[in-house]
C-alpha cells in the first residue's frame, strides 16, 4: 500500500494577494491530488472560526473532512482538519489538546484502509520553541495512550527553522522525521517549516514541496507531500 500524506497551511485562504481565495486553495489541492491532508488555519480568526473551505466546495472533490463532532462551523480544531479520501473508512477522531499560548492544536483520526488500520494526526505548533517541546511531547503521549502499534502519520506546520535540532530532537528512534523541502515564505522559501513525521513502519518512496503558480499565490505557505509506503502483510 503507498499512500501520498500532504500538509498545508492555507492562512486562512488569504493569498499573498491578500484575497481570501477558497477556490484557489481547492485547486492546489486538485493540483496535489494527496490521498490524506493536514491542513492548518482552516478556519477564521474570530468570531465562531468559521471554516474558509465550505463543506459544499469539498462534497465536489475527492476528500471529505475528518468529523471531530459537535454542531460546529469549523472544520477541525483551532484551525486544524484533516481530508481523507471518500473511500476511506474514519474509526475514531479527536482533538488533541496541547499547551500553548497561542491559538494552536491538534487533531488525529484513526482510519481504515483495505484492512490496514492507519492513524493520522495533523498539527500547528507554537512559535515558540520551549512550547513546542512540550507540544510534540503532548502529541506523543496522546498517541502512546492510543497505541496498538499502528502505522502512524504526524504532520504540520512545526514552525522549526532547524531540521533536526530544537524541538525535532523529542522524537526518538521510532520516528522518521522528514523535512520535505523550503516553503515559507510561498514567493521565496527559504524556510522547511512544515514537516511530515512517520512511524518505522512506513518506507519513504519520496518527497518534495508543491510549487505551482497558484500555490505560490494561495498562501504564505506552500504545500509538501510525503509518499510512504507498508510492506504487503
Amino acid at each position: 500500500m503507498k499512500l501520498t500524506f500532504a500538509t498545508y497551511n492555507i492562512h486562512k485562504a488569504i493569498g499573498v494577494d491578500g484575497v481570501r481565495d477558497p477556490d484557489r486553495i481547492i485547486t492546489v489541492l486538485r493540483e496535489m491530488n494527496a490521498d490524506i491532508i493536514a491542513l492548518q488555519e482552516a478556519d477564521t480568526r474570530f468570531g465562531m472560526r468559521k471554516s474558509v473551505l465550505s463543506k459544499a466546495a469539498l462534497d465536489d472533490t475527492h476528500w471529505k473532512p475528518v468529523q471531530l463532532g459537535g454542531n460546529t462551523p469549523s472544520l477541525g480544531w483551532h484551525g486544524n482538519a484533516l481530508l481523507v479520501r471518500r473511500n476511506m473508512n474514519v474509526l475514531e477522531a479527536d482533538h488533541i489538546e496541547i499547551p500553548t499560548l497561542e491559538p494552536r492544536g491538534a487533531v488525529r483520526a484513526d482510519l481504515v484502509l483495505e484492512g490496514t488500520h492507519i492513524r493520522v494526526v495533523g498539527m500547528h505548533l507554537d512559535l515558540s520553541g520551549l512550547r513546542r517541546r512540550h507540544q510534540i511531547r503532548s502529541v506523543l503521549d496522546h498517541v502512546n495512550d492510543h497505541a496498538h502499534d499502528h502505522p502512524t502519520v504526524l504532520m504540520g506546520d512545526f514552525n522549526q527553522w532547524g531540521v533536526s535540532t530544537g524541538a525535532m530532537t523529542e522524537f526518538g528512534p521510532d520516528w522518521q522525521c522528514y523535512a520535505p523541502g523550503r516553503s515559507f515564505p510561498s514567493r521565496q522559501p527559504v524556510a522547511r517549516l512544515d514537516r511530515i513525521v512517520a512511524s518505522q513502519h512506513w518506507h519513504l518512496e519520496g518527497s518534495g514541496v508543491h510549487h505551482s503558480a497558484l500555490a505560490a499565490a494561495g498562501s504564505d505557505h506552500l504545500p509538501v507531500f510525503a509518499e510512504l509506503a507498508l510492506p504487503k502483510k
